[in-house]
Formats: structure tokens, C-alpha cells, sequence
């Protein structure tokens, strides 16, 4: 034993040394390139062309940029490779950059559908199928994950982050980061990963999309920061500036938050890269009088790209940052700090090495389609979350005698793929109707009918959907958002299911009481009328290529729902934002007391809460208890709680963890997530699970806004959502 414990140091001391002799080998390259170059060739690695044209051979021998966009084609991407490689004077490969956001041909569920299946060992699988498909068409960098906290769906674009927890955010964004870079960078089917947007883009006043942000630094440090942080410990090739100001300040020429923050408290090496011009938009925020500005403004702050640099838009470090040096506005030591860093993800990328696209690896590595796909269905099953099922309507019986199935989305496939999905190929989706077919038996009689639009006006269709939900044994509504409701600059004021598509739910609902709703959008909806009458609600977001399949695994019991929210639905818009992890107030809600905090026409309590699902079994939480009631300010404690499934069916639940501390000298939520377990049992089965709360889960940062840890009690919850929980304490001492 002493001996393997040995060898097993030497091998932790062999790897270490032979990381540092890389990052040193790679560092010595970058500088004896950084070199021979020109001040010209050294802005040009400062820019990512977003197009192909007449004119891209010649900017590229020349050195006029140094990345460029998704062009999907391998042939084409290294044509132009082999441009910079072979005629440049340096011959200093380009990087292609693009957004891969939840998949590329094989599209996954959208990132806020899977953060809903708190499963992140799945979610790393679906991003590492994601980059071996990008590489394989000739993408080196994503522009992905976003790691946006929002607590307000308004927001468009709340679909392509992990919802409103900062601790859950954290987990997901390391996930995606693992899951896009692999093991190494140089590795062939491996893409830099990107966090976004930088930061604390999710809090735009009024849910309105670029909008400003205005928000305490306790806030900034508490709730935005940390996905970013865990992004950057993750090994993140890259950051993105954002659109937002922050405070006054523009995100993309925040010094606080790009330097003082991103550089020097947490160390990060790699590039920062401006949101599509970003950068020349400073102008419109009024912090620079133009463009030359603007450009001086964000290479001081420590953007280092400038993405959307050769529009007409966005001409910003191309023209302007050699005449800023060559006034001695700004020192070329300024634009050889962010040369440095280009040409360190290039040289990490494996680029200088291999800079053309290795068909035949991708024929080796690269999963089967049904391999993909099965990891696409068993995401999509558990990014479902079972809202209610009342009287067990669900799940269905195969031999079902007659289904009436309806709605706009119910035969659809374009939308199904959701936002951001422009290399998805629709035709390759698994409609609802689809999947329902491949499930039930020959016997089963399908009615479908679409009954509307998802924007109509006008009820035309309506007789023949009551006609069929009257024959039909069960009425199956499929309904929601277009995919390009939710996402970049879809904000939205009224949150109810779009167009007359409430009308007819009341109407298929008169004509049979055995109704199913199942829901596609990008943000939480206000669905209060459903929730009070209609028996059986499916929230099941927009889960990409294998929709049908997934959907109709739930619907017929093959797969037990398991996903849990991870964005509180309101029951009006009146009640934005809505989270879980509020403070408490002077006067917390009280129904027996008029003057506390709430609404004198509505209920403060949101109509489903973070962290809720349901299943087709119960679960039972007990015997909750910590190993040491007082701890020292240094100790760890461990949280076990058992949990039975006490139905009969088998089934996973999500058993969640949940402090607060209950005085500290600044306030503190009232309930704050620190941890989630995925926890499989049969019938009657129990399982004792345990959780570590570690001493620096227990910080929060002090009066002076820096991290302490504070003598007091610790509350500590566990249970299947955040208003569903057992407690127990502990206390720290001084």
C-alpha cells in the first residue's frame, strides 16, 4: 500500500511537471511569434470576420483577421485554412468561431429544458457530441455556455441559460465547459468553449433584451458572478463581453469586471471576445463620442477580440486601434497583451499543428447517429417536468382505443428544434404525432387535428378539434411558443400561450375533462387557468431532434418524469421577478397582517416554484440529521436524509438541498440551493443519501464586501423542491 500511494504521487508529480513544460513551451512559442509581427498583423488576430466574400482570400493573406464564423462546410473552412497557413507571411492559422448553443446537426433540448434534469453528467455528454459534430465541420471555438442567471422570463433569451440558481448555473456551466473542450484542447474533436454573456446580462431592467442593469455589487458577487467563476476554474477557453451597462458601466468596457475581477482575482488566461459589436455599440451608451473611442474604451478595459470587426456596423479595431498606437493614445504593449492571448488558445487548439480538419478521426471517433440520438432522447425524457397529473390521468395505456391529438405544435418539426439551432435539420425531428404513432398499438385510433395556428386569429379549425376530442377516449393538446418567441431579442410583455390557443384548450376541454396539456416554450408561461382546471400538465420546453420520442416515452410510462424546474412560473406577469432565493423583508407576508410584503390581488407565492416536479410515484423525505451539531468556522458537515419511494412505480427523484443562515450582519436569502442528488428507486425502496456542505459553501461576503464565514445557525432543508422540504440545524461557533 505504501508503495502504490507512492507511485501514485510521482504519477500526480509527473503530469503536473509535464503541464507546466507545455504551458512554458507554448508561452515561448507565442512570444517568438509575437515577435516578427507587425503592429498590422497583430490587430488582425484581433478580429473575427462574420463573412465569406470576394475579398476574404486577399484579407487573409494579408493578416487582416485572425477568426472567422460558422461557414459549415469542412472543405470550404480549411480552402481558407490552407490561405493563411500556406500564403500569410507568418502563416498563423485562423480559428472558426460560431454559436453552438444546444447542439448542431443533432439538436439536444434547449438549455433551460436540460438544466431541468439537473443531471450534468448527461448535459457534459450532450455538449461533447455537440463538439465532435461542430470540429467535424471545422469549428475550433463555440460561443457557448450561456451562463446568464435570469429571474425573469420576459427575457428572451432565459432558454439558453440554466435558469435562476447561481449554484445549479455554476454545476451546468463547468458541465458544458467539460463537455465542449474534452480532456485537451489540441484534441481533434474538441472546441474552446465560450461563457457568456459578461456579465450579469439576465438582469436587464424589464426583462427587455440589451437593455441596462442595475444592480448592487452584493448582487453582482452573489448571484451573477459565480457561473462565470466555475466556467473559468472549468478551463474555459474564452468569455464574451456583454451588450449590457452594468451600474453605469458598459460590460464591454468594464474594467471592474474584466480585469480586476476576470484577471486578477480569478486568474483567467484565456481571450475575451466582444457580443456582436459590442465594442462600436459603446457609442450608442453614450461613454464614447465614436468609434475610435469605442475601440480605445474596450482594449484598455481587456476585450481582446472584436467580434463583428469587419462590418459596417462594427468597424471598430480594424481602422482604428493602429492609429490609436501610432498617436501614442494607447501603448502596443496594450495590443500585444490580447495578441498573446489569441495566439495562446491557437497554439492550446493544436492549430500551428493540425490546422485542417482530420476526416479520418471523425470517421473513428465520431458516436453513431442512433448512439446520438439515444443520448438526445434519454435528455430530452429528462429535461421533462410533469407540472400536475390529476387522478393519475397519466400515465397513458398503450392500447389506448382512440387519441384526439391537438394543437399547432402537435405535427410540427421546425419549431420543435428551438432557438438557436441553425445548423438542426427539421426534417430529422421526431414530431409529437410521430412519436405517438411508434408508441401505441396497431388498435389505437390517432385523431389528429390542428385546430390553429400559434399566432392565428381566427377559430376556422375549432369545430373540427371539439369534433374529435368529443370521439376520442383522451385529448392530448400540444401548445406554446414558436421557436423564435424565446431567445435573442424575443422579449415578451404578456406571457400567456400566444394567440387563441387558450381559447381552444377551454373548448377541447368542455368537450372531453381528459385532457392532457403538453407545453413547448423557452420561459416560464402564466398558465393559471390551466393549472386550476385542466387534470394533466407536461412542461416539456423545445427538446430538439428526438421531441416525439421523448415526449411519448413519458406520456406512456416507458420513462418515469423526473425534471424538476429550475425557473419559477409565475401566476401573473404583475409578480416579475419571482425566485425562489429572495431576502425575507421587515415584514414578510402574512395573511392575518395587512402590512406585510405582498398583493392585495394576487397570492405572493409563485404558481409552481423552483425546483418543482412531479412523478408517477411519491417519494417520502426522512430523517433528516447533520453529523456535528456545532461546527468550527473551518469544519465541514455532513447532511444525510433518507428518502422511499413510497408509490409503485419506479422512479427518480431529485433530492435537493437547501441552507439558510438564519442572523448573519448582512442579509441573507431564505433559502439558498448547495446541493442535488439524482436518486433512483423502486417501489418501496429506500436510500440513505448524504451531502458535504464544505466551509466555503457557508460564505457569503461580509459588510466590507469581502467572503467571511459568521458564528450562528445554520438552517438546513432537503426535499423535492424549494418549498417542499424537512429541516434540521447546526450551529457555527466562533
Amino acid at each position: 500500500m505504501k508503495y502504490m500511494k507512492l507511485f501514485f504521487l510521482l504519477f500526480l508529480f509527473n503530469i503536473g511537471i509535464s503541464a507546466f513544460a507545455q504551458n512554458a513551451l507554448i508561452e515561448h512559442k507565442v512570444d517568438s511569434l509575437l515577435s516578427k509581427m507587425t503592429l498590422k498583423e497583430k490587430i488582425g488576430q484581433l478580429v473575427r470576420k462574420t463573412d465569406l466574400n470576394k475579398m476574404t482570400g486577399e484579407l487573409i493573406k494579408e493578416g487582416k483577421f485572425g477568426e472567422m464564423g460558422d461557414l459549415n462546410s469542412a472543405s470550404v473552412r480549411d480552402s481558407l485554412q490552407r490561405i493563411a497557413v500556406k500564403e500569410s507571411r507568418l502563416h498563423i492559422p485562423l480559428a472558426f468561431a460560431a454559436d453552438v448553443i444546444h447542439g448542431y446537426h443533432t439538436v439536444f433540448p434547449v438549455p433551460l429544458a436540460q438544466s431541468c434534469s439537473w443531471d450534468p453528467a448527461l448535459v457534459e455528454k450532450a455538449a461533447r457530441i455537440a463538439a465532435l459534430e461542430a470540429a467535424s465541420y471545422g469549428l475550433n471555438w463555440t460561443f457557448s455556455p450561456m451562463v446568464d442567471i435570469a429571474r425573469d422570463p420576459r427575457w428572451g433569451r432565459i432558454v439558453e441559460g440554466a435558469g435562476e440558481d447561481p449554484f445549479l448555473g455554476s454545476i451546468m456551466a463547468a458541465a458544458y465547459v467539460r463537455g465542449y473542450q474534452g480532456k485537451s484542447l489540441s484534441d481533434e474533436g474538441s472546441i474552446a468553449a465560450t461563457a457568456k454573456h459578461y456579465v450579469a446580462y439576465g438582469a436587464a431592467q424589464a426583462g427587455r433584451d440589451y437593455n441596462t442593469v442595475d444592480i448592487s455589487v452584493r448582487t453582482l458577487r452573489d448571484i451573477y458572478l459565480p457561473p462565470f467563476h466555475a466556467a473559468v476554474n472549468a478551463g474555459a477557453g474564452s468569455i464574451m463581453s456583454a451588450f449590457n451597462d452594468l451600474n453605469g458601466i458598459p460590460a464591454s468596457e468594464n474594467y471592474f469586471t474584466l480585469t480586476k475581477i476576470l484577471r486578477d482575482e480569478w486568474h483567467f488566461k484565456g481571450v475575451v471576445i466582444s457580443d456582436y459589436n459590442s465594442i462600436g455599440e459603446l457609442v450608442n451608451h453614450g461613454v464614447a463620442a465614436n468609434k475610435e473611442d469605442a475601440a480605445r474604451e474596450g482594449i484598455t478595459a481587456g476585450v481582446d477580440v472584436d467580434l463583428a470587426g469587419d462590418t459596417i456596423t462594427g468597424n471598430i479595431y480594424s481602422p482604428y486601434l493602429e492609429y490609436l498606437v501610432k498617436k501614442h493614445i494607447i501603448s502596443e504593449k496594450l495590443i500585444d497583451r490580447s495578441v498573446r492571448r489569441v495566439l495562446r488558445l491557437k497554439f492550446r487548439l493544436g492549430l500551428f499543428d493540425h490546422p485542417y480538419v482530420d476526416k479520418e478521426y471523425f470517421r473513428k471517433n465520431m458516436p453513431s447517429q442512433k448512439e446520438k440520438n439515444k443520448i438526445a432522447r434519454q435528455l430530452g425524457r429528462e429535461s421533462i417536468v410533469l407540472l400536475k397529473n390529476e387522478g393519475h390521468l397519466l400515465p397513458l395505456k398503450k392500447n389506448i382505443h382512440s387519441i384526439a391529438l391537438i394543437g399547432p405544435l402537435a405535427d410540427d418539426q421546425a419549431d420543435l428544434l428551438g432557438p438557436w439551432s441553425p445548423n438542426g435539420i427539421s426534417k430529422n425531428v421526431i414530431t409529437v404525432l410521430q412519436g405517438i404513432k411508434d408508441k401505441v398499438s396497431p388498435e389505437t385510433k390517432i385523431n389528429y387535428v390542428k385546430g390553429c395556428g400559434i399566432l392565428d386569429t381566427s377559430r376556422s379549425g375549432f369545430d373540427d378539434a371539439i369534433k374529435v376530442a368529443k370521439e376520442s377516449d383522451v385529448a392530448i393538446m400540444v401548445v406554446g411558443e414558436s421557436r423564435d418567441m424565446s431567445g435573442e431579442a424575443a422579449s415578451r410583455t404578456n406571457l400567456d400561450i400566444p394567440g387563441i390557443q387558450n381559447k381552444l384548450i377551454k373548448k377541447i376541454y368542455e368537450a372531453n375533462k381528459h385532457l392532457i396539456i403538453v407545453l413547448m416554450n423557452g420561459r416560464p408561461l402564466t398558465i393559471d387557468w390551466i393549472s386550476k382546471n385542466i387534470p394533466s400538465i407536461l412542461e416539456t420546453w423545445f427538446l430538439g431532434n428526438q421531441t416525439g420520442n421523448a415526449i411519448a416515452d413519458v406520456i406512456f410510462g416507458d420513462y418515469n418524469p423526473s425534471g424538476k424546474l429550475t425557473a419559477t412560473f409565475p401566476r401573473v406577469v404583475g409578480q416579475i421577478p419571482l425566485f425562489y432565493n429572495h431576502m425575507n423583508t421587515g415584514r414578510p407576508p402574512s395573511p392575518t397582517d395587512h402590512y406585510t410584503s405582498k398583493y392585495i390581488d394576487c397570492p405572493v407565492t409563485p404558481l409552481y416554484p423552483f425546483g418543482y416536479g412531479l412523478s408517477y410515484t411519491d417519494f417520502k423525505f426522512s430523517d433528516i440529521a447533520v453529523n456535528k451539531k456545532q461546527i468550527g468556522m473551518d469544519d465541514s458537515v455532513i447532511v444525510s436524509v433518507n428518502v422511499k419511494n413510497t408509490g409503485e412505480t419506479a422512479g427518480t427523484e431529485v433530492a435537493e438541498l437547501y441552507i439558510r443562515k438564519m442572523v448573519a450582519s448582512v442579509t441573507r436569502p431564505v433559502e439558498e440551493l448547495k446541493g442535488f442528488k439524482r436518486v433512483f428507486l423502486n417501489p418501496g425502496e429506500s436510500k440513505s443519501i448524504s451531502f458535504m456542505l464544505k466551509p466555503e459553501m457557508l460564505e457569503y461576503y461580509g459588510v466590507d464586501m469581502k467572503k467571511i464565514i459568521e458564528p450562528g445557525v445554520i438552517k438546513v432543508m432537503v426535499g423535492g423542491s424549494s418549498d417542499d422540504v424537512i429541516t434540521t440545524s447546526f450551529e457555527i461557533l466562533k
